[in-house]
């Protein structure tokens, strides 16, 4: 039987992964995919964003073709649970014609790639492609890699730079193994802004690899799927800054801070406060569901940075609880003093 054709999308928190991925799912051209989904903290938002997009396999449990990783980043994880997981779906690749995996926005995508010559794996799946998701409003804005033509200077009078942050090596890495950038939020900054964020991207870039633009996750699957580039075959010209290491270790000090909250919300409300958080907290990633005083539709929120978005996706089911629930990523972020700031409430005390 033909192996299993597996795309992995990678990028930083934020990029928008899980929109990407949502439109691939509701355009899928007739495509039978199944999507694994690696969350960071215990509130499944991307999974249960994606599950309500509606396109699931009428044929069984609604939830049977998204699978959500909770323990943690996959990479650091695939021994105890994506082995398992992989097994069972591939169990029915008879009724799937591709599989898209979502890794962590804090995961490398080299050793998860790694995982695909395990013996139990290989005869079944193939790594057709890496897709990085960039988002460009953040590399223009030096959110993530610093002052962009500084560093852009530094490489080119120092080719042996190294950069000194877990974060910036991460960038590099998922650079380093794309066979495809896409370039979000483009639309966010100015023509030469763009330009000089890709003609970046481009010297950091293996020879071949291209840089799209991508508006709201809208690309076809036509350009997407079929590298046929079987990557785990191929790890050699993808290095990354962690070949000699046994175990890669994130950073330590980043965790995930979870709230579950019976209050509703304004929007602008809220976001004015999360905001104000962000400032005094370094917080990488919010995202979540939020509860709206009499509106019986749910709000979707996502924060990277100072930026929020946020819309409204579906309506709320009868016997679903009309709770807030959000997700801060972040550096040793502190739940009582985000709770407390969320709630709108004073801290006096230094916690």
């Amino acid at each position: 039987m033909q192996k299993i054709p597996v795309t992995v999308i990678t990028g930083f928190l934020g990029a928008g992964k899980t929109t990407l991925i949502r439109h691939l799912l509701q355009n899928n051209e007739g495509r039978r995919i199944a999507v694994l989904v690696n969350e960071f903290g215990e509130i499944g938002i991307d999974g249960e964003l994606l599950r309500d997009c509606q396109v699931c396999d009428d044929e069984e449990d609604s939830n049977s073709n998204i699978v959500e990783l909770t323990n943690g980043c996959l990479c650091c994880t695939v021994q105890e649970e994506f082995l398992p997981v992989m097994q069972e779906l591939l169990k029915r690749r008879d009724r799937l014609d591709c599989m898209l995996i979502e890794t962590s926005g804090l995961a490398l995508p080299k050793p998860l790639v790694q995982a695909f010559r395990w013996p139990e794996i290989r005869t079944g799946a193939t790594v057709d492609s890496v897709i990085t998701v960039v988002d460009c409003e953040a590399l223009a804005t030096n959110q993530y890699v610093g002052d962009l033509a500084a560093l852009l200077a530094q490489r080119q009078a120092d080719s042996s730079l190294e950069h000194e942050t877990p974060i910036e090596e991460l960038f590099e890495d998922q650079l380093a193994c794309a066979d495809l950038v896409l370039l979000t939020k483009s639309d966010r900054v100015d023509e030469q802004t763009q330009v000089r964020v890709q003609d970046w991207l481009k010297q950091n870039l293996s020879p071949g690899v291209k840089v799209i633009p991508c508006q709201d996750g809208k690309i076809s699957g036509d350009l997407l799927l079929g590298f046929n580039a079987a990557v785990e075959d191929n790890l050699d010209s993808r290095p990354s800054h962690h070949d000699t290491e046994e175990d890669h270790e994130h950073d330590e000090g980043i965790n995930a801070v979870q709230l579950l909250l019976d209050q509703a919300f304004e929007p602008t409300v809220l976001v004015k406060r999360l905001q104000t958080l962000v400032q005094q907290q370094e917080i990488y990633r919010i995202k979540g569901f939020v509860a709206v005083p009499n509106k019986a539709m749910r709000l979707v929120l996502q924060g990277v940075g100072n930026r929020f978005d946020y819309f409204y996706d579906r309506p709320w089911k009868p016997d679903e609880l009309r709770q807030t629930r959000l997700v801060f990523i972040g550096q040793e972020l502190n739940q009582v003093r985000i709770e407390s700031l969320v709630l709108g409430e004073e801290v006096n005390a230094t916690i």
